[in-house]
């Protein structure tokens, strides 16, 4: 909604617009949490299981001749503090892959544009280029994922056979990436919640600029 709309209309608490947008956007919830909406429910849970396969070939790609030496010098023990930085760039790659991905197999957004068509002439005329919309997205994701997934597995099948002995570091390495990525939605959503409550509880209801901002925090 627009500001004005939303000063009338939005009524909910802070908690209330923060656990919305864990639904709406946190993996987890949008992925096993059961709600309606305007996505396939099939590929969102699909994209739960795809975006972890993105962080193991990650992790995989950061095991160079330093970290096999440091493997080695280690005895073959996993040192954590040795693996932070890999562990935190492998997980914000793996977003920005996962961020393409997540705008090619969404639908919400141009079904939610067609619901607001309010002129019955252009009705059919969107519905046909929503379609299209639609269309040529889903097949882009499928083509891409699976493209994706087949050189993931080939290069993941060459890497644990060749480098058999960090097959667990690798392992420990994607779980930590992995669950750090769903980790830290949970503060980053606090900051449009904040910006958002701060516009529409405004006593002169001339906030528009910070209402405008935390739904540009929101949609990163």
């Amino acid at each position: 909604m627009k500001y004005e709309k939303a000063l009338i209309y939005d009524k909910r608490t802070f908690f209330q617009y923060y656990f919305s947008l864990l639904k709406k956007n946190h993996l987890v919830f949008f992925s096993f949490y059961f709600q309606k909406d305007y996505n396939p429910q099939i590929i969102k849970i699909f994209l739960f299981f795809f975006f972890f396969s993105v962080h193991f070939t990650t992790n995989a790609l950061f095991f160079d001749d330093s970290t096999m030496h440091k493997i080695y010098k280690d005895d073959g023990k996993f040192n954590f503090l040795y693996q932070i930085p890999q562990i935190f760039y492998s997980s914000l790659i793996s977003n920005l892959v996962n961020s393409l991905i997540l705008y090619l197999s969404l639908s919400e957004k141009e079904i939610i544009d067609l619901k607001s068509e309010r002129n019955n002439k252009n009705i059919d005329n969107k519905v046909n280029k929503t379609y299209k919309i639609l269309k040529i997205k889903f097949i882009l994701f499928f083509i891409i994922s699976f493209t994706i997934l087949f050189i993931f597995a080939c290069y993941i099948i060459c890497f644990c056979g060749v480098y058999s002995n960090t097959q667990i570091h690798l392992i420990k390495d994607t779980v930590y990436s992995f669950v750090l990525s769903l980790i830290y939605p949970f503060g980053t959503y606090l900051i449009p919640c904040l910006f958002r409550i701060i516009a529409l509880r405004a006593k002169n209801k001339d906030k528009n600029y910070i209402y405008s901002f935390s739904q540009f925090i929101e949609d990163i």
